[in-house]
Order: C-alpha cells, then sequence, then structure tokens
C-alpha cells in the first residue's frame, strides 16, 4: 500500500514506523511547516514533504491516508480524502463534534471506501486477548466494567492545543476519554444511560476538564463505571471487565504505564482463591498491529475493527456525557 501521512507531530511519526515495519510505503508527508523535523522524516522514510495537505490528498499515487492532525482539522480532510477516493485512517476523537461525525459518515457511505478511527488499544495484546475470552464465554455474561485512564501531564500542558476547546472539542473527555468509550462499548454493547460528573482540579483550563468521572448502563442495566484524569501522576491504565462465573484485568500499556498483564481469575465458592497472570512483551506493538488489520480490512473489502462509526459513537456518548454533567442528571440514550 501506498500512503500519504498529514500531521508529522508525535502522532505522524508513530504511525509512519508501524507502516514502514509493516512493508507499505509512505510516498509523501504533509506538514503545517517544513522545518528540520520534517526534512528529518523525509530522509527516515524515503518519502516526500509538503506544507500543502490539499496537494497530497490530490495525489494518484496513494492508496491510504492517514490523518494525524488535532480534531477541528480531521472533519476537511477525511471528507476530501475520501472524495479523492482514498481509504483512511483518522486519529481519535473522529472528528470535532457529533455533527462534523455525521458528515464523514455520510461521505463514507457515499465514497464506498474504508474508514477507520484511532482506537489502538484495542490492539494492545492483553486487551485483545480479554476481548477473545469473552466473546468465547469464559467469564459469562457480563456484568460491569471498571476503568481507570489517566496521565501526569507536563509543565505548561495547560497551553497545549489540547485544551483549546475549538481545537479539541473538549477537555481530558475528547482526548483519552475517547478510548475509554470505545473500549466500554466494545465490551459491553449500546449504552441507553450516561452520567458524568466533570471538574477541573489542577491545571488552569476552566471551563475545560481534567478529570471525568462516568457511569454508563446498557438496557441489561450492566454498567461501565470510568475515571479519566489529566492529574494522575504517575500513568496507568487498568481496565476491569466483570462477568458471572469471573474476571479479566488488563494493566498497564508499557512504556511509561507499566508493563503489560492480563489477570484472569474465576468465580469458584468451593476452593481457595487463585488467579493466573499472563505478562507480554515491553514493546508496544498496537501501532502495528492496528494498521496491519486495516490493510487486512481493505483488502478482503470487510468494515475495520474501530470503524468510522465505531468513532462516530465514541463522540456521540461523549456529547451525552456533557449534556449530563452541565444538567447534572442522567442523560438518555435512543
Amino acid at each position: 500500500m501506498k500512503v500519504g501521512i498529514i500531521g508529522l507531530g508525535r502522532q505522524g511519526w508513530r504511525r509512519a514506523k508501524a507502516i514502514k515495519k509493516a512493508g507499505d510505503k509512505i510516498i509523501i508527508g504533509a506538514t503545517e511547516k517544513i522545518n528540520e523535523d520534517s526534512k528529518r522524516f523525509s530522509k527516515i522514510f524515503g518519502c516526500e514533504i509538503t506544507n500543502n495537505w490539499k496537494d497530497l490528498v490530490k495525489r494518484k499515487d496513494i492508496d491510504i491516508i492517514v490523518v494525524c492532525t488535532p480534531p477541528n482539522l480531521h472533519r476537511d480532510m477525511v471528507v476530501s480524502a475520501l472524495r479523492a477516493k482514498k481509504h483512511v485512517l483518522c486519529e481519535k476523537p473522529l472528528a470535532l463534534d457529533v455533527q462534523e461525525a455525521k458528515i464523514i459518515l455520510k461521505e463514507v457511505k457515499k465514497s464506498g471506501y474504508k474508514l477507520k478511527c484511532g482506537f489502538n488499544i484495542r490492539h494492545h495484546p492483553a486487551i485483545s486477548l480479554a476481548k477473545k475470552w469473552v466473546d468465547k464465554g469464559l467469564i459469562g455474561k457480563l456484568i460491569f466494567i471498571r476503568c481507570r485512564y489517566g496521565i501526569v501531564g507536563r509543565k505548561g500542558y495547560e497551553k497545549d492545543w489540547r485544551v483549546k476547546k475549538e481545537i479539541s472539542g473538549g477537555g481530558q473527555l475528547m482526548d483519552q476519554g475517547m478510548h475509554v468509550l470505545d473500549l466500554s462499548r466494545w465490551f459491553l454493547g449500546e449504552f441507553k444511560e450516561a452520567f458524568a460528573i466533570l471538574s477541573t482540579n489542577f491545571w488552569k483550563i476552566s471551563p475545560l476538564e481534567d478529570n471525568v468521572f462516568i457511569t454508563l448502563r446498557t438496557k441489561e442495566k450492566q454498567t461501565a463505571f470510568c475515571h479519566i484524569s489529566w492529574t494522575q501522576w504517575k500513568n496507568l491504565f487498568s481496565f476491569e471487565i466483570y462477568g458471572e462465573n469471573g474476571y479479566l484485568t488488563s494493566e498497564g500499556l508499557s512504556g511509561s504505564y507499566g508493563p503489560e498483564k492480563l489477570i484472569f481469575g474465576k468465580r469458584d465458592f468451593k476452593k481457595p482463591f487463585t488467579q493466573k497472570i499472563i505478562k507480554f512483551k515491553k514493546e508496544d506493538f498496537s501501532w502495528l498491529e492496528e494498521w496491519k488489520e486495516f490493510i487486512s480490512a481493505i483488502k478482503k473489502d470487510q468494515q475495520p475493527l474501530g470503524s468510522g462509526y465505531d468513532g462516530f459513537m465514541a463522540l456521540r456518548l461523549a456529547d451525552a456525557l456533557y449534556k449530563s454533567a452541565k444538567a447534572k442528571k442522567i442523560v438518555k440514550l435512543n
């Protein structure tokens, strides 16, 4: 596959490394300003660079466009790429808000090309294995999910583009919260009720939130209870899945989040408590696995895991949670 990448920041580099490792070819990268960093990108990946993303989209020698820009630019870039008959991988959140996401989905349907939203945590080995075991019924019918996900932040974080609503669409709920909403829905299905408490405890970013406390509930009364934080002074990822017959806990994402592992325990009232711990390699292969899955979906003409629709539904949940926090009550979802 021949690829064009829009946005050559940290995420663009991360995606480019996975693409190269998979054996696909980066043809061109687009950046706001051509500087020493983008020139180094060009040299390492053997590609052209431009400061005009519209020129990149028009290229006839590209099969896939990867969008690694802030959310306020996603709609125009994704729509333009689809109209140019390109498959697209777009970073989360899919768009700035639900209305922009609807415009994107209409274009997906019209074009017939594939759209994948960047939900790489689905491809972490502990989460991926947990999903396979849940689908096989290893822990029985699911009862609840409990998730904690947060980062330390860094000095000057209050000046980052992520805390400017016109660029990001919101605070921490629109950042790491997108992964949490996607995973919760992936495991439990569609939610019918949403409730949120948002707070700004440390970073001077009001009215945006640096902490999110949410409860989501399905029609069958299965619950997802989650806390997403920008004041987690030690990076943390913990995703617990409880069923009638046992539990699965995914901890760590490698790197600063600590070693990745999956903990499996069975309900047994007659025997002493035991649990099995599966440890995974230190390196984060989720970006590579996500890319390989996308290529496979294109070749097989099927919807990718973490599709544009999944990106839309995560935004829809976020919208309901923002409304809940503002109204201080549970919001019903049709």
